[in-house]
């Protein structure tokens, strides 16, 4: 739970809509993406955020941050396409892929990396200096002054 602290969901009925759109449909539109499945995690002094992505190319993967929003956007293809292809069989969503996530203050987006490797979009977040731990010195003044009444 601790990584809901520094990630904050933006829609609640969102994984509903999730659901709804994985049972009716497996194809996401530009207005209409289909949304990623992710994992978040607290790794030392930094927020992993895992993508499911696999097919797609990393050219075709879009990362924004505007304010603390983070945007994800991927597009994966038919990779088969012409005249001579007659389809069988067509199971794996195609089309376009979106997921934001509200970033919180504690996180510092300047210094986010991306890593694609076997379809999974990995993005560290550094924790700000701001949000970590420190010592507070405590001051201490020798002279005690009387209260006069």
């Amino acid at each position: 739970m601790e990584v809901f602290a520094m990630l904050m969901r933006t829609d609640p009925f969102r994984e509903l809509d999730r659901l709804t759109q994985q049972f009716l449909s497996n194809t996401g539109t530009w207005s209409r993406p289909t949304l990623m499945p992710l994992d978040a995690y607290r790794a030392g002094d930094e927020y992993v955020i895992c993508f499911d992505l696999p097919g797609v190319d990393p050219q075709a993967i879009d990362i924004d941050v505007e304010r603390n929003m983070l945007t994800v956007k991927a597009e994966r293809r038919p990779r088969h396409n012409g005249e001579d292809v007659k389809w069988e069989l067509s199971e794996r969503p195609l089309g376009v892929f979106s997921r934001q996530v509200m970033l919180s203050d504690t996180l510092d987006p300047e210094g986010i990396s991306a890593d694609y490797d076997a379809g999974v979009l990995t993005l560290k977040i550094p924790v700000a200096e701001r949000a970590k731990p420190r010592k507070i010195a405590i001051s201490h003044s020798g002279d005690r002054k009387q209260i006069q009444g």
